[in-house]
C-alpha cells in the first residue's frame, strides 16, 4: 500500500511545489508517517501469524521487502525530480513573452 502511495504522490510533489527542496521534505514528511504505519500494520499480521510479508523465524532479516522498499522510496525521488523539472518548464513557458509580435 505505502509503496503505490509513494510513487502515486512523487510526481505531484514535484510538479505543483515551486521549491525542489519543499517538494522532497513534503516526501520525506509522507514516508516518515505512511512508513511507521505500515511497520504497525505489518508487526500486528505478523503477530497474528501471518508470515507472507516477514518470515516466520524472528532472527531473520526481510532482505527483500526492505530492498522493495527502498527501491520504491528512490524512485518516489526521481519522481519528484521529474515533476520538478516538468512543471518549472510549463512556469517558464507561461512567462514567456513572445517579442517577435512587437517588431514592425
Amino acid at each position: 500500500m505505502d509503496l503505490v502511495f509513494y510513487l502515486l504522490i512523487g510526481f505531484p510533489l514535484g510538479y505543483f511545489l515551486r521549491n525542489r527542496l519543499a517538494a522532497y521534505v513534503a516526501l520525506i514528511a509522507v514516508h516518515s508517517f505512511l512508513a511507521q504505519f505500515m511497520a504497525i500494520v505489518l508487526v500486528r499480521e505478523w503477530v497474528g501469524h501471518d508470515t507472507s510479508a516477514f518470515p516466520a523465524d524472528p532472527k531473520s532479516a526481510p532482505w527483500a521487502y526492505g530492498v522493495t522498499a527502498l527501491v520504491a522510496y528512490a524512485l518516489a525521488f526521481l519522481l519528484v525530480e521529474v515533476g520538478h523539472r516538468v512543471g518549472t518548464r510549463r512556469r517558464t513557458r507561461e512567462q514567456a513573452i513572445d517579442l517577435s509580435a512587437a517588431r514592425p
